[in-house]
């Protein structure tokens, strides 16, 4: 199967590190970051770079599980933190369990969707809650995959004040964790938010990231017309009408609120 082109990764870290901390320390005025680590990929190279950004200490990790959170995810954001260097006193681990049982206590029975962006939303209520104690910015670990398909939970995962490998897909971002020094097994660890018992990314889009991105890719970077893809990449169209389904029903996650204009009336 093709993939996407490689990239140069030292200028790749380089530049990211170097926008990232321009963005928190000049045009923000803060010092520091704050991070949900996962245990995922995403986190672990979101960290990695932040660290490489602005210094371990002055990064600030979360470790946000639910009983939805499998324990190897748990030793694994350990194990990144402690790649990274992250002081310990810079470590907080909260359960939000109590927290979501309380929104139950009060609303009412959730489907595991309705609860699955809900611990969305409060993970991101605590990290905002805690940058702004610690002067810091909130750094998504958002990558381009998700964010083109639509794969990230509005105002929870997607609440975030900077994205630093937003423009890197998620085939990208698994290689560049390798160059960063992540072992294989979180590098390519199977994608998922964890917001219910089985989920995974792959399973709820329908497709791999190899093939979703490779398509993404096409379309987005090297400008080729959606109805030349199946042909060019050798690629059933099904696929290809998925991923542009997904990217057209997103489209509201990616803007700013639509405001109705009335001033012109």
């Amino acid at each position: 199967m093709q993939t996407i082109p490689d990239m140069n990764w030292e200028a790749v870290t380089e530049h990211i590190a170097r926008e990232l901390r321009n963005y928190i320390v000049r045009e923000a005025g803060k010092s520091g970051g704050v991070i949900g680590v996962s245990g995922g990929v995403d986190s672990a190279v979101t960290l990695l770079l932040t660290v490489r950004a602005i210094g371990a200490q002055n990064v600030h990790a979360l470790i946000l599980p639910s009983k939805t959170t499998p324990k190897e995810d748990l030793e694994d954001a350990f194990s990144v933190l402690e790649l990274a260097r992250v002081p310990k006193e810079n470590i907080e681990v909260i359960n939000i369990e109590p927290i979501l049982e309380s929104f139950e206590k009060n609303l009412g029975d959730l489907t595991k969707e309705e609860r699955g962006n809900l611990a969305a939303r409060v993970r991101m209520c605590i990290l905002h809650q805690r940058a702004y104690r610690k002067n810091a910015l909130v750094i998504g670990t958002g990558d381009k995959s998700e964010l083109l398909l639509g794969y990230f939970t509005k105002y929870g995962d997607g609440g975030v004040d900077i994205l630093p490998i937003g423009d890197l897909y998620k085939t990208q971002v698994r290689k560049l964790g390798v160059f960063l020094g992540l072992p294989e097994r979180i590098a390519f660890k199977p994608s998922s938010p964890r917001l219910w018992p089985g989920q995974t990314a792959e399973g709820e889009l329908g497709l791999s990231y190899e093939i979703a991105d490779l398509i993404l890719y096409s379309i987005f970077e090297m400008g080729i017309a959606t109805e030349k893809v199946p042909e060019t990449l050798h690629i059933e169209k099904k696929y290809v009408d998925r991923v542009m389904e997904l990217y057209k029903r997103s489209e509201h996650k990616r803007n700013p609120p639509k405001i109705i204009r009335v001033s012109r009336h």
